[in-house]
C-alpha cells in the first residue's frame, strides 16, 4: 500500500511539473519579450567590447530590463576588465609578378608589371598592433604547430607564419571543429615568435567559405617576443595558398593600429529571487554581455543574455515563487580575459550552488542540455530529458558547461548549457555578420523557454 501512495505522489508531482512546463513555453511563445530586447540591445546599443561605452550602455540596460520584471532585486558587481581597442581598420595586400612575366621580361619581349591583390582581415583580440607602417616580407605556409616545428627557426625567423588549418568538416557538432582548430588562434603567435617570425596570420574559424574574417582572442607569453596576429576571411586564406605557390616574387603586407590601455572598472549585472523553502541554496543563469566590436553580438551572446532575463520574466508573469535562490548573471568579458566569470566566483564561490547554467551558444533551435557533474547528479539531470521530449530539446548529454562558470566548475559546483543547434554558428560567430538579422525570433523565445523549464525542475526538486 505505502508503494502505491508512493508511486501515486510521484505521478501527481510528474503532473505537476508537465503542466508547468507548458504554461512556461505557452507565456514565451504568446508574450515574449527576448527578441524585441535584443533588437534594442543590438540597434540601439550595438557592439559591446570589454571597457567600450557600448558596453557601459549594456550594464546599464539590461539592468532595467531585470528591474522591469518586478521580481526580485537587481545590482551591480564590480569587475576590473581589459581595454583593448581595434583602431583603424585593418588593411592587407601582396604586389607579386608571375614567373612568365619576369621571364618574358629578361629578354625583353615584355615590361615586367607588378601586381597586387588584397585580402580582408581582422586583428584578433589582445593582439599588438603593427604600427602605422605595417608588417611586410615573405610568409611561410603551415597546415599545423608540428610542420611549423619541423621547419625551425632557421625557415621561419624575419618571415610571416600563415597557419592554414581548417575546420575538420567531419565533425556533426560544429563546437568540436572549433576546439580542435581556435587552438592556432589562441597560441600562433606565441608559437611562431617563438621561432623568430615577424607576424602571424590565421585562417578565420568557420566552415564558412566566403570574405568576412573571424576575430577573436589570442594570447602572449612575456618571456617570447610579441608578434602581431590576425586572421584572415577563408576566401582570402584559400587564395593566398593558392598565390603563394604560383608566385616567387612577391611581398606580403598587412597593417593593424589595435592598442591594449589600462584596465578598466566595469560590472556584472545580477538579479536575484530569493528561494522559499531553501533560500541557501543557489541555481545560477546566465550569458555574457560583452561581444567583439565587428557587428552587434546578436547571437554572441546577446541571445544568451536576453534569454536569461526572459526567464526572470516569464517567471514574474506566471507568479511563481522558487523554492531555492535562483540568480541571472550578465558576465563582462567573457570574449578576452574571463574577469567577471571569476569574480563572481571569488566573491560568491563559497556559497552553496547547487547548479549553474550558461546559455553561450547562439539563439539557434534549442537541442537539449550539456552538463558537467558527478555520475549520481548527472543521472537526475538526464532524467529530466522526459519533459522535454514532446519540445524537441531531450538530447541531454555531457559535454560540459560554458566559460564563465568554468571558475565555479572547479570549485565543485555542477555545470550546465543550453545546447542549441549549432550547424550555423560558425557562420557569424565573431565575425562582422553576427547581427540582429541572423536570430530567429522563434528559435530564441524555445530557447528561453527550455532554460526556464530546467530551472523550475531544479528550483523544485534540487540536485
Amino acid at each position: 500500500m505505502a508503494a502505491v501512495i508512493c508511486f501515486a505522489l510521484q505521478v501527481q508531482a510528474q503532473d505537476k511539473d508537465s503542466v508547468m512546463i507548458r504554461k512556461i513555453y505557452d507565456e514565451a511563445l504568446l508574450h515574449g519579450e527576448c527578441y524585441g530586447n535584443l533588437r534594442y540591445l543590438c540597434k540601439n546599443i550595438g557592439p559591446r567590447l570589454t571597457g567600450s561605452a557600448g558596453a557601459e550602455k549594456a550594464v546599464a540596460y539590461t539592468r532595467s530590463l531585470m528591474e522591469k520584471t518586478g521580481i526580485g532585486k537587481t545590482f551591480l558587481q564590480p569587475v576590473k576588465v581589459p581595454h583593448w581597442e581595434r583602431g583603424t581598420p585593418e588593411s592587407c595586400f601582396m604586389t607579386y609578378t608571375f614567373p612568365e612575366e619576369e621571364k618574358a621580361a629578361t629578354y625583353g619581349n615584355k615590361m615586367l608589371r607588378m601586381r597586387k591583390s588584397q585580402f580582408r582581415i581582422t586583428a584578433l583580440g589582445m593582439s599588438v598592433g603593427t604600427g602605422e607602417q605595417g608588417v611586410s616580407g615573405q610568409v611561410v605556409e603551415v597546415k599545423s604547430f608540428e610542420q611549423l616545428d619541423s621547419l625551425g627557426a632557421a625557415a621561419v625567423r624575419g618571415k610571416i607564419v600563415f597557419f592554414n588549418h581548417p575546420f575538420k568538416p567531419t565533425f556533426i557538432n560544429t563546437f568540436d571543429a572549433y576546439g580542435e582548430a581556435a587552438r592556432y588562434r589562441g597560441n600562433a603567435a606565441i608559437r611562431a615568435g617563438k621561432l623568430g617570425a615577424t607576424a602571424a596570420v590565421v585562417r578565420s574559424m568557420t566552415f564558412a567559405l566566403d570574405d568576412n574574417p573571424h576575430t577573436g582572442a589570442m594570447r602572449y607569453v612575456d618571456t617570447i617576443p610579441k608578434i602581431p596576429a590576425c586572421a584572415i576571411s577563408t576566401v582570402g586564406a584559400d587564395s593566398l595558398s593558392k598565390m603563394l605557390k604560383m608566385v616567387a616574387n612577391y611581398n606580403f603586407s598587412f597593417t593593424q593600429t589595435c592598442t591594449q590601455g589600462e584596465d578598466v572598472m566595469s560590472s556584472n549585472v545580477i538579479g536575484e529571487i530569493k528561494g522559499t523553502t531553501h533560500p541557501e541554496e543557489v541555481i545560477l543563469v546566465g550569458g555574457h554581455l560583452d561581444s567583439w566590436d565587428l557587428a552587434e553580438g546578436a547571437h554572441d551572446d546577446g541571445a544568451g543574455c536576453m534569454q536569461t532575463i526572459e526567464v526572470m520574466r516569464l517567471f514574474s508573469a506566471l507568479g511563481y515563487k522558487p523554492q531555492r535562490t535562483l540568480r541571472f548573471v550578465m558576465f563582462m568579458n567573457e570574449e578576452n580575459g574571463l574577469k567577471g566569470g571569476e569574480a563572481y566566483a571569488a566573491t560568491y564561490g563559497k556559497e552553496k550552488h547547487v547548479l549553474a547554467i550558461e546559455t553561450d551558444a547562439g539563439g539557434f533551435v534549442p537541442r537539449g542540455f550539456s552538463s558537467d557533474m558527478e555520475d549520481s547528479k548527472h543521472r537526475q539531470f538526464e532524467s529530466y530529458a522526459r519533459y522535454f521530449k514532446p519540445y524537441l530539446t531531450d538530447n541531454f548529454d555531457r559535454s560540459g558547461g560554458g566559460a564563465d562558470i568554468s571558475p565555479l566548475k572547479k570549485l565543485g559546483v555542477p555545470v550546465a548549457g543550453l545546447i542549441p543547434d549549432s550547424q550555423r554558428y560558425f557562420d557569424c560567430h565573431h565575425s562582422a555578420l553576427d547581427t540582429f538579422e541572423h536570430v530567429n525570433r522563434r528559435e530564441l523565445e524555445l530557447g528561453a523557454a527550455a532554460l526556464a523549464s530546467l530551472i523550475y525542475l531544479f528550483s523544485e526538486h534540487g540536485l
